[in-house]
This record gives C-alpha cells, sequence and structure tokens, in this order.
C-alpha cells in the first residue's frame, strides 16, 4: 500500500476538505513500510524531526499554523535525504522525490491557508 500526500483545508464545522492535488504520481510519499523505516525512524528523530515521526503508527496532520515549522523541519532535513535513504535502505532518489511531493504539498497548502496530511 502506498503513502499519500494532499492538501486540506478546515470546514466551517472543523472537519476537513481535500484539495485537488496534482496527478502523476506528486501525490505519493512511500510504501506503507517508509512510516517506521524511514519517516519514523531512530534517525530522523536523531536529527531533531518533530512532525515526521508522527507517521510511525499514525497519519500525519500538520494544521494550517504549523505549515511554516514543518517547512522548516523539511528544509532541515533535506541535506541528509541520502543517508536517510541508506539507513532505511532505499535508494536516495525514491527518497528525495518522495520528499519533493512533501514539501510542494505544504507550498500549496501554504497558498491556501490549509495543512498537509500524509496518510
Amino acid at each position: 500500500m502506498s503513502l499519500l500526500v494532499h492538501t486540506f483545508v478546515r470546514d466551517a464545522a472543523d472537519g476537513f476538505v481535500l484539495l485537488e492535488d496534482p496527478a502523476h504520481g506528486k501525490t505519493l510519499a512511500g510504501f506503507e513500510t517508509t512510516r517506521t523505516r524511514l519517516w519514523g525512524s531512530d534517525a530522523i528523530r536523531a536529527l531533531g524531526a518533530r512532525f515526521f515521526p508522527r507517521l510511525d503508527g499514525d497519519d500525519l496532520y500538520v494544521e494550517p499554523p504549523d505549515v511554516d515549522a514543518f517547512l522548516a523541519e523539511c528544509e532541515a532535513l533535506r541535506p541528509h535525504l541520502a543517508d536517510l535513504a541508506r539507513q532505511g535502505g532505499y535508494e536516495t532518489d525514491y527518497v528525495g522525490r518522495r520528499f519533493d511531493n512533501i514539501v510542494a504539498a505544504a507550498h500549496r497548502a501554504k497558498s491556501v491557508g490549509g495543512g498537509v496530511l500524509v496518510w
């Protein structure tokens, strides 16, 4: 099963509405195993990540007020992607493409005052 990334906005009832996201694999965030072997790994926790480790056992909701902090975390992690990929047993390009999809979703969310869902 695949791990996906989408953008959302909150509705009047405090539920959420998924926004139209790009096609052609741009919503892919990894395999289900990347929850623990990559995004929720001890290696990413050791780098100080606080958002990504939530994927180890749950979906990640980045609420609109937290999108800037999430983007800052992404930029702090970017230089370490090759090491994270190697430690998780993934190809660097695979991790880079999935990471770029997540970052792009965060930028889309920020532009509309929305949030990010990785599930």
